[in-house]
């Protein structure tokens, strides 16, 4: 991953645009065939269960919702992932601190709803504070720990990968420590029957929703604003874009708070959809939104990538796994499925890089 404090790539002559002309940012056409070929990848895995799976069961709208459901937590996570890998950062601590704001919010919320005796009635005089509160606390504790991860890859100078991994240790360990290594349970339920399981117009459940939001405004942001523009220009080059008058220090530190806060919003979905805070379920997150991130053609070295392509690599897991199920397989030959097409993307993507340096 790119050291903020060591590298000393010569810079890049800028590119100058004409007065009052539109800045566009055409997508290489390496980038749009590897985009095409992880969407066709896609198709073919559910073309292959369509064909294998009894007829109804894998093409209906019910495992459709299903998959989205699997897949909506981990793009939300993934949408942070990329945008660190293409400045040149890396986030092992995503899962640690998911579930420590999980356990914020049940307790948030739990101690704020109402007695004991009024939650055995389902009667929460305050569950409207206690949702907002929770909330709120949620989002801030994931940017907090998102900050603290910054500071230490940022301002220490830690490796990213030796800054978060230890951060997703104390942070786990600490949420541990918090509930003696228990789940947190005492969520109200009508948060769950509401949201958690709740649906927009009764048709497209809540989770799907919000990850559909966050992924568009991650889109747009990567792709139509100067912050998206900055954080390409890091990855490949960060003494140039240091030079060009981009405070990359301030920069990448903002990036580890998003993805902290994008943790905070996945902390609350996962309370609102099991009404639980579970110490364990996210334990694996990290690695599987890097490997959704790198088989959507996100180098891991940097300067390239699109949330097009984090999309549809979060949808492969996602897939391979409801499929798995309807044929009765396994459910560990996910993990392998998954770390094939790793490999054979990280591979693709290193044949690129040589082949550019060749040119």
């Amino acid at each position: 991953m790119t050291d903020l404090a060591s590298q000393s790539t010569p810079p890049a002559t800028p590119r100058t645009t004409p007065p009052g002309a539109p800045r566009r940012r055409a997508v290489p056409r390496p980038q749009r065939l590897s985009d095409a070929t992880i969407l066709l990848l896609l198709i073919a895995i559910v073309a292959v269960f369509s064909i294998v799976t009894p007829a109804g069961t894998f093409l209906s709208l019910s495992n459709a919702e299903s998959i989205l459901l699997t897949a909506s937590q981990l793009l939300i996570l993934s949408c942070g992932i990329t945008f660190l890998l293409i400045a040149g950062g890396l986030d092992l601590s995503i899962g640690s601190i998911t579930i420590f704001s999980a356990v914020v919010v049940a307790k948030v919320m739990g101690a704020l709803a109402g007695t004991a005796a009024q939650a055995a009635d389902f009667h929460y005089p305050n569950l409207g504070v206690a949702i907002t509160v929770a909330i709120v606390c949620g989002l801030l504790v994931g940017a907090g720990w998102g900050a603290v991860n910054g500071l230490l890859a940022v301002k220490l100078r830690i490796p990213p990968f030796i800054a978060t991994l230890a951060t997703g240790g104390i942070v786990l360990g600490l949420a541990s420590v918090w509930t003696n290594g228990q789940n947190v349970q005492n969520v109200p339920l009508p948060f769950q029957s509401s949201f958690g399981l709740g649906k927009l117009f009764e048709v497209i459940p809540w989770s799907i929703v919000i990850a559909a939001v966050v992924t568009a405004v991650f889109w747009v942001v990567l792709s139509k604003t100067r912050f998206g523009l900055h954080t390409y220009a890091m990855g490949a080059n960060l003494e140039a874009a240091r030079r060009a008058g981009v405070n990359v220090r301030r920069h990448m530190v903002l990036l580890y708070v998003g993805t902290g806060a994008l943790c905070g919003i996945v902390a609350v979905l996962d309370v609102a959809r099991f009404s639980t805070a579970s110490i364990t379920s996210h334990s694996g997150d990290a690695l599987s939104a890097i490997a959704a991130v790198v088989i959507g053609g996100t180098s891991l070295f940097g300067g390239r990538g699109r949330i097009s392509g984090t999309v549809v690599g979060a949808l492969i897991p996602a897939v391979l796994q409801s499929g798995f199920v309807i044929m009765d397989v396994q459910p560990f030959w996910q993990n392998v499925a998954v770390g094939v097409v790793l490999l054979v993307a990280v591979y693709v993507d290193q044949v690129k890089i040589r082949a550019q340096e060749r040119t």
